[in-house]
């Protein structure tokens, strides 16, 4: 793939990658150790700190396996971003993160281990975090354990963006909403006074756009409970369209009025600051801009 360079003084593998090949990203150099794609002296290295010598031959040999086809994702279901520690989704409503107790209904994760196990049977996915099945957007999956336990031991530095478009106008532009929730019934969450058994919720929000009847509201997490998102705007007498458990009257879109718009995170192997968004969609656009 590339000439051999040949070291000088005395340095270790990765910085010594990353000072000659400077055109090639981070990333990709690391995916050549992984994969034994850098050679010293004619033999595969993979450790990041292998101490070269002056004299030492590198050279990097990307040897490219038959790969099987991956298997699409059913509608619904879109990829937004793969490599070889995370799968970044876009989750259309109506799909569960993972199955219920009950085993019933389609999952986001049963699709994409289908899709990773197409290449290799061997091959599986982690839950990070989830949505709910009626909430749309971004939602990320690991590709190894110890990848999925850096993301979730750092979940609460992350942020994470939602839009919602909510019944009644909200007066305020922005804000932020506290309650302490109980979570013990599994359907419907309740906001509680404070008490051994609950935990606090905190939404930072800020009003996007008004109607006559409703309002487009931006949403950021600070703590990531369940539900805390539909109590905290029901508890605020502007509850979610659609949201009829926690006191919506209307649903004109035929689901919940809520979206996972976007999300920044570290990526778990190589520490790049990772971004990605998707817009409202049409069906929730069009709850606040009925032409659209």
């Amino acid at each position: 793939m590339s000439p051999l360079r040949t070291v000088t003084d005395p340095a270790e593998l990765l910085p010594f990658l990353l000072a000659n090949w400077p055109e090639v990203k981070r990333t990709r150099v690391k995916q050549w150790l992984k994969f034994g794609s850098v050679r010293v002296n004619g033999k595969p290295i993979t450790r990041h700190n292998h101490e070269l010598r002056p004299g030492d031959k590198i050279e990097i040999k990307v040897e490219r396996a038959p790969q099987k086809a991956a298997k699409p994702l059913p509608p619904g279901l879109e990829i937004i971003h793969e490599d070889d520690a995370i799968i970044v989704l876009n989750k259309a409503a109506g799909w569960l993160t993972v199955a219920l107790d009950s085993g019933k209904g389609r999952t986001a994760y049963a699709a994409l281990t289908d899709h990773v196990r197409a290449t290799d049977p061997r091959n599986r996915v982690w839950i990070v975090h989830r949505l709910d099945r009626d909430t749309s957007g971004l939602i990320v999956f690991a590709k190894t354990e110890p990848f999925k336990r850096i993301l979730q031991q750092n979940w609460h530095k992350f942020d994470k963006t939602y839009l919602a478009v909510v019944e009644g106008v909200i007066k305020r532009d922005s804000g932020t909403l506290r309650c302490h929730l109980n979570e013990e019934f599994s359907l419907r969450v309740r906001s509680v006074p404070p008490g051994d058994d609950t935990r606090e919720a905190i939404t930072h929000f800020k009003v996007l756009q008004r109607t006559a009847d409703r309002t487009l509201v931006e949403l950021k997490l600070e703590t990531g409970r369940r539900h805390q998102l539909r109590v905290h705007l029901s508890d605020m007498g502007h509850p979610i369209v659609g949201d009829t458990p926690y006191g919506a009257k209307t649903d004109p879109a035929k689901r919940l009025a809520l979206h996972a718009t976007e999300l920044k995170f570290v990526h778990p192997a190589t520490d790049e600051k990772m971004t990605f968004t998707l817009p409202l969609p049409g069906v929730l656009m069009k709850l606040i801009h009925p032409s659209a």
